[in-house]
């Protein structure tokens, strides 16, 4: 059995989801991975890197991935034969809280004596009540832990004074410590982002599927490369925003890591993968001349790859020109949340229509080979009228721009819960909320309702969860209408996709009398009769998933690229 240091572990949003009878509804269709949330945080890879450079043993896990695509796999079996010292878990998103923490008691049971360790955003916000569960042993908190976690490791490895290793939670004897949060590094650059490393790691385990980042990256692989932790924005609902970046990770101000190390990791990426890379934060954030730098880097370096770029305040139509002269192929990613002024502006998003439609036919007018566009639903100010008119919107969108079938516009509700340290979820009365889930524990219990609509932690002064459920149907059928009508899909898929619309509505109604059953047996039963139903709408329940897939090909395709890139890397030592 290998040994070793640290095994990172990413659990499924539930566990265990395979014998649950849960409705998942649309919260996931507009992200890569599914229900389970699958897709772990690049910070796994960050770390490993640093601890693989310092000596250490370790590997990464996808368990959500692994019980994704074996419904056999038996998780405990699995478990026991992985011997490390510590096993590191995230709590990065908060719809993990129920899975996370069953895993590491699973964990803690199976190996006594090593330590569990949790890191992530909401690791880091619910710290003090993450640290009291039986089965946590540590904590590390903040947004760039890559050189904490080294001294952590070199601190255990002597059974030294954990008081001496930065932003620690940790307890011993049944005494919890926290220890200052001195590490917030204000720049990027100290990242060692080794692909090689990862790849390396996969051929020695012999383990795609559990270092896969979600559950069809094998076949349609995307990669990223970050510019920035933290933000200078202030969305109400974002636990990324700057105000949440303050109260939860003490960082008063956004880290980026240069246009110049940017460029350089996609083509890093390039040397071993033909994969699209999206490049994750808006690259005018820190001015002008950061995109500007950025271009010139990435011609410089002949990057040949389709790069995907987002921005959060439209641009002027100098940018697509920079980056159409840039990349043979680019797209644009933009999350405008509501086509209302009013409901952007009640979230802090301050930019009128007529600049976002201007900067939308900029992109598609300088040759943007794809433009993905996204509403949210149960944002401030938003009636479920305002939502549903997103699809008269979108008409209009499409007619000014010609029908550009490059233009892909989606919707889906905000997100199963409220981001911790958001505006909205320190201060839901101010921005018209009302909160269901406050602690850890709550929203952990909330995780494993029947009804998607019933894990919802929120509803607002403007829409109650049944109006919040109810719309998203209602404005994502006439948006599949819109495209129907403009020639974007088919009538066969409009059918397909009203089809799966009606069933999931109908779903909702019957899920929802089950659990009014009054008597527990009988309860279940109704529920375990409904169960195959739900699992089959699992993905793509308003939309089409497959539509969010690049034109990337499966990573064997890439077996020549990576054994040369691997070859180039050890010439280059």
């Amino acid at each position: 059995m290998a040994k070793y240091d640290l095994v990172f572990i990413h659990a499924p949003s539930v566990y265990d989801f395979r014998k649950e009878s849960m409705f998942y509804g649309p919260v996931s269709d507009l992200v890569p991975s599914t229900p389970v949330f699958e897709m772990y945080p690049f910070g796994f890879t960050t770390m490993a890197a640093h601890l693989s450079k310092a000596g250490y043993k370790v590997r990464i896990i996808n368990l959500a991935s692994m019980m994704l695509n074996d419904s056999k796999l038996d998780v405990e079996a699995f478990l026991s034969k992985i011997n490390s010292d510590v096993f590191g878990i995230d709590l990065h998103w908060l719809p993990h809280a129920h899975g996370s923490l069953a895993v590491a008691e699973i964990l803690k049971r199976l190996h006594p004596d090593s330590k569990i360790l949790f890191g992530g955003f909401s690791s880091s916000y619910f710290q003090e009540e993450l640290i009291q569960y039986p089965q946590v042993d540590l904590v590390l908190r903040g947004d760039s832990v890559e050189q904490p976690v080294v001294t952590l490791m070199d601190t255990l490895s002597r059974s030294g004074d954990l008081s001496k290793v930065p932003n620690l939670t940790w307890k011993k004897d049944g005494k919890i410590t926290v220890n200052d949060m001195t590490f917030i590094p204000d720049d990027l650059d100290y990242l060692d982002i080794d692909y090689a490393w990862i790849i390396k790691s996969v051929i020695k385990n012999m383990d795609l599927e559990g270092a896969k980042p979600f559950k069809d990256w094998d076949r349609y692989p995307l990669t990223v490369s970050f510019t920035v932790r933290g933000c200078s924005h202030c969305c109400a609902v974002c636990g990324g925003s700057c105000g949440a970046n303050k109260i939860v990770l003490s960082r008063s101000k956004p880290a980026f890591r240069s246009p110049e190390k940017v460029a350089e990791d996609i083509s890093n990426v390039e040397n071993y993968l033909k994969a699209p890379v999206f490049v994750v934060g808006d690259l005018r954030q820190h001015g002008e001349s950061y995109a500007e730098r950025f271009f010139k880097e990435c011609k410089n370096l002949g990057i040949d790859t389709h790069v995907i770029l987002e921005y959060f305040v439209p641009p002027p139509e100098s940018f697509f020109k920079a980056a159409d002269s840039t990349f043979s192929r680019y797209s644009i990613q933009f999350s405008p949340d509501s086509h209302e002024e009013n409901v952007r502006y009640a979230l802090g998003r301050k930019f009128d229509n007529h600049s976002m439609n201007k900067s939308i036919g900029f992109a598609l007018q300088n040759n943007c080979q794809r433009f993905d566009m996204f509403f949210m639903i149960g944002l401030p100010e938003q009636t479920p009228e305002s939502a549903i008119s997103s699809a008269q919107y979108t008409r209009d969108l499409y007619g000014s721009n010609g029908n550009d079938s490059r233009l892909h516009i989606y919707t889906s509700p905000l997100a199963p819960f409220l981001d911790p340290g958001s505006f909205a979820f320190e201060n839901p009365e101010k921005y018209g909320y009302k909160l269901l889930a406050h602690t850890l524990e709550e929203h952990r219990v909330r995780l494993t309702s029947p009804s998607w609509k019933d894990v919802l932690s929120y509803e607002t002064k403007w829409m109650t969860r049944d109006q919040i459920a109810q719309t998203s149907y209602d404005a994502a059928d006439l948006l599949s209408r819109v495209r129907l009508d403009v020639g974007h899909i088919t009538q066969e898929e409009y059918d397909e996709i009203t089809s799966r619309s009606k069933e999931a509505r109908a779903l909702l109604s019957e899920v929802e009398a089950a659990t009014k059953i009054q008597n527990s047996e009988d309860r279940k039963a109704a529920l375990d009769a409904l169960r195959g139903r739900g699992m089959e709408l699992m993905e793509s329940t308003i939309c089409q998933k497959r539509e969010l897939e690049w034109d990337s090909q499966s990573v064997f395709r890439s077996a020549p690229r990576v054994v040369k890139g691997l070859i180039f890397k050890k010439k280059k030592r």
